[in-house]
């Protein structure tokens, strides 16, 4: 199990508005842009053996802007389908339905095309993509990159530490941050989390 660095894309405007962004294409702010480049030095000292990236703009673009050449776009590391609540903010939903969490109660049917997920649906392509991860590097000294979406990595996270999707409730995860994934003793843990360069 080498290790794992999770990039979470740039600002966009409806991150910065606390817009459920799951399906809508959503193009990174300039703020995101420079959030961005400010990783590139971290991520070029890296030894990387395999890059994946969501195959939305905003994780691309953001793939591109820290350096990654060489990516392998996964449509596992799409955000949460948020069904229903695509581009309503949480204070919105909470108007109704004052207890709800994202972690642990899902999300309200959408339409056809985009349904929702429940956060075990998610946590299941959080495990294919650990999976192809760990394919990809296996008995290296190389790293893999992930560049995808805060939701997702969250639950990503969770996975990894052997906990429930639900728990990715405890990882906060700000825009244009990187994460390390690595073990102690054999067993996985997180080593930094985010780490954002002064932009």
């Amino acid at each position: 199990m080498g290790d794992l660095f999770l990039v979470r894309h740039g600002e966009t405007s409806w991150s910065r508005s606390g817009r459920h962004t799951g399906s809508t294409d959503v193009p990174l702010t300039d703020r995101g842009r420079a959030q961005a480049r400010a990783l590139a030095p971290l991520i070029g000292s890296l030894r990387i053996g395999a890059a994946f990236v969501s195959p939305l703009q905003r994780a691309r673009e953001t793939a591109e802007l820290v350096g990654l050449r060489e990516v392998r776009l996964d449509q596992d590391l799409r955000e949460w389908d948020y069904g229903g609540y695509e581009g309503v903010t949480t204070a919105e939903i909470q108007r109704t339905r004052p207890d709800w969490f994202l972690f642990t109660d899902g999300v309200t049917p959408g339409p056809p095309e985009h349904p929702g997920e429940t956060p075990e649906q998610v946590g299941e392509r959080a495990d294919r993509v650990l999976a192809a991860v760990d394919a990809a590097i296996a008995g290296g000294e190389e790293c893999a990159v992930l560049v995808a979406h805060g939701h997702f990595l969250r639950v990503l996270t969770a996975r990894r530490l052997g906990l429930a999707p639900s728990a990715g409730a405890l990882f906060q995860l700000a825009t244009g941050t990187l994460c390390r994934l690595g073990t102690e003793h054999g067993r996985p843990v997180i080593a930094a989390w985010n780490v954002s360069p002064a932009t």
